[in-house]
């Protein structure tokens, strides 16, 4: 009877094998669904590694910005300096200071300081409660800071300028030969002039003149405009003649050319105020540094002026400007000469009369002259023509030149 309750070993058998193929299509499926949520983690994963990643330069950024903010504020919070200028350093470590409102001080030295750097003369920076030397400032001679115009090599030439051929030989006289062949005056036995006076109308040509001369020695051309000398405080209109001066000498061979000079160089007078006495302290040191000058040196000296009349005469004695050129205003021939310069690239039709334009043009100056050739290239451009007619030109004459009435005060003989 038992026997019969028992099932057979077959069907025993075949409900194991459907166990086993169960179990093992779970596992299969648990496996599965585990490494899809591994990939997911993974995923998950690198994701938030790589927003750590972006917070961490979030966070180094701003760390950056932080330093940079607190290093602007402690800069902000430095206690201010005087500046000075170094007198004579004293044999005790300590140093005669000048300070920029006028007064001398006695004051120490830090000892982080090289003492090769302390030479008379030097800016320093003073600490404001015991005036004592905490640094020491390097010179700045910026052109752009000082007004100047530093050209290493000038474009114009001698053929570019129309009319001067007197005050070109005297420029080469002058300017070119002693920075070109300074033996012929070694051999001769005599000195070059140290300096040349360009004095005229305005627009008659004396920058190009001086632009020219530096093109053809192979000079740098340093210009300043005298207005650029009268500076706000004490001392400072001194101290840039003195770095123009010293630039020229670094820069050799070079021509320093002082544009408008009557704004420095004008009379001094006893009862001056106190801008004109700071203009006339500058003044003095001009003059200082013109006697100073090595005549046989590599550096020359030029300037120009439209008001020689008041020029102060201890600028015009032997031994400072010694040689006076006069720009006159262009005859008939000049200022052919100039238009025919300045219309050399210019497409000019057939009627073109060069001779007829320079012939109406009597009081132009060469600026004078340029504007009517650029007038004359734009009435055509407006036209939309081909070339440029006479027509233009004599238009271009009557919108430019404009009848003022010229003082005379450029006679050739106004130094006798």
């Amino acid at each position: 009877m038992l026997n019969d309750l028992t099932m057979p070993d077959t069907e025993i058998d075949i409900d194991a094998d459907r166990d086993s193929t169960e179990f093992s299509k779970y596992v299969v499926d648990r496996m599965q669904q585990l490494e899809v949520k591994n990939d997911l983690l993974r995923t998950q994963y690198q994701r938030i590694e790589g927003e750590k990643q972006q917070a961490d330069d979030q966070r180094i950024k701003y760390e950056r910005e932080v330093r940079k903010l607190e290093s602007e504020v402690a800069t902000l919070k430095t206690t201010p300096q005087l500046v000075g200028t170094l007198v004579e350093t004293l044999k005790d470590g300590r140093s005669i200071v000048r300070s920029s409102t006028g007064p001398e001080f006695i004051v120490g030295i830090s000892h982080f300081i090289n003492e090769d750097e302390l030479k008379p003369g030097v800016q320093v920076a003073l600490n404001k409660e015991h005036l004592s030397i905490v640094s020491v400032i390097p010179m700045v001679r910026d052109p752009a800071v000082r007004g100047m115009e530093v050209i290493e090599s000038p474009d114009i030439g001698y053929d570019q300028i129309g009319g001067l051929h007197t005050q070109i030989e005297s420029l080469k006289e002058a300017v070119e030969l002693p920075l070109t062949k300074p033996e012929i005056f070694e051999r001769i036995g005599i000195e070059p002039p140290k300096g040349v006076l360009l004095f005229g109308p305005p627009g008659t040509g004396k920058t190009l003149l001086a632009k020219a001369v530096a093109k053809h020695t192979d000079a740098t051309f340093i210009r300043v405009v005298g207005s650029e000398f009268v500076q706000k405080y004490i001392g400072e209109g001194a101290r840039v003649v003195r770095d123009v001066f010293e630039m020229a000498r670094k820069k050799s061979p070079s021509i320093i050319f002082i544009d408008e000079l009557d704004a420095i160089g004008a009379k001094r007078f006893t009862d001056a105020g106190s801008g004109d006495r700071e203009v006339q302290r500058t003044l003095m040191q001009l003059l200082s540094e013109m006697d100073g000058f090595d005549p046989r040196g590599g550096v020359r000296l030029l300037a120009a002026t439209n008001r020689p009349d008041i020029l102060d005469p201890a600028l015009l004695r032997p031994g400072r400007f010694d040689r006076l050129v006069h720009v006159s205003m262009p005859n008939l021939e000049a200022r052919t000469q100039i238009l025919r310069i300045h219309t050399a690239k210019m497409n000019l039709a057939d009627d073109v009369d060069i001779d007829h334009l320079a012939s109406i043009t009597n009081d132009a100056n060469g600026a004078d002259l340029k504007a009517i050739v650029m007038e004359a290239g734009m009435h055509a451009v407006r036209g939309d023509k081909d070339a440029v007619h006479h027509t233009d030109f004599e238009a271009a004459i009557k919108d430019t030149l404009i009848p003022v009435s010229k003082p005379k005060m450029y006679s050739e003989g106004m130094f006798a």
